[in-house]
């Protein structure tokens, strides 16, 4: 099964995809292709439409992976198929399937000054507020350099990307005062900002960050549900609660479309609040 793998991986490389994204769909075709050698054993263009289908439902039956998960499965099949075997993909035959879609957790806006006030490292304070006050997905802090921040014109320039392409944003006043007291005790970092302690010519790890968030919800006595994503939801919703229009967030938070930022409509405390109910207005209870 190696040679499969193999071509799997040159093919994955040939799209460019980040690093982190072709370990994460490498691990699905890695998974399949033990399926087969071991539980199957068959070849991997030996394998019926009902063989795959059985697949599927043993991820779920005995892999207890979530629907969403089995679909980033099938999707990798799929380029499987397509790009390793070279064979067609029929999507009758092996459909997506439903889940369920949850709003994500986002702390107030006294939260999130209060959780990030009360952080005692300086150097993680300095990140988890320019993740918060910029809208910086973690990948995108971490690979900050010394040159992205712009102080003159109060922006940061972001190249690391999800979508692959440059942005620019907001540069928050008190970020910056957090962030140069950070830049000053820290050594005065001139390449990555944010460099790994033990090896400063690489930048931090993601799972820095995460790991030090919950570790100051632990010691607030909060419960364990804050994630780095979190504070680019939060931002997202607060700037819709003090009053920006989706296009304005959306150019801020860097989304291809504006359906991904329609979210925060849904986040948002104060839009329902605002809508006064119909039955409300029947009965009388009108209240300003």
């Amino acid at each position: 099964m190696d040679q499969y793998f193999n071509s799997y991986l040159e093919m994955i490389s040939l799209r460019g995809l980040a690093d982190h994204t072709r370990i994460s769909y490498s691990t699905y075709i890695r998974s399949y292709l033990d399926y087969l050698a071991n539980i199957l054993c068959k070849l991997p263009e030996d394998v019926s439409w009902q063989e795959l289908r059985d697949y599927v439902k043993w991820l779920q039956d005995e892999r207890k992976l979530s629907d969403r998960t089995i679909n980033t499965g099938i999707s990798q099949l799929r380029f499987f198929t397509m790009y390793v075997l070279h064979k067609p993909w029929d999507n009758t035959q092996l459909p997506l399937r439903r889940f369920d879609a949850y709003l994500p957790y986002v702390p107030s806006q006294e939260d999130t000054f209060s959780f990030i006030n009360t952080i005692p490292d300086l150097k993680q304070k300095a990140m988890i507020a320019l993740m918060y006050s910029s809208g910086l997905r973690v990948g995108e802090l971490c690979h900050l350099r010394y040159e992205d921040i712009d102080r003159k014109r109060m922006r940061v320039h972001i190249t690391h990307s999800k979508s692959r392409s440059d942005r620019y944003a907001q540069l928050s006043s008190y970020a910056l005062d957090i962030l140069t007291q950070y830049w000053f005790e820290y050594g005065r970092p001139t390449g990555w900002l944010f460099p790994k302690q033990t090896d400063p010519e690489r930048p931090i790890d993601t799972f820095f960050v995460s790991r030090h968030i919950h570790e100051h919800e632990r010691r607030l006595g909060w419960p364990e549900r804050i994630t780095c994503h979190s504070f680019r939801h939060a931002l997202g919703t607060h700037l819709y609660e003090n009053g920006a229009d989706l296009l304005t967030i959306q150019a801020h938070l860097g989304h291809k479309s504006l359906t991904t930022t329609t979210i925060y409509v849904h986040l948002a405390s104060s839009t329902l609040a605002k809508v006064k109910n119909p039955f409300d207005q029947m009965g009388g209870y009108v209240r300003e």
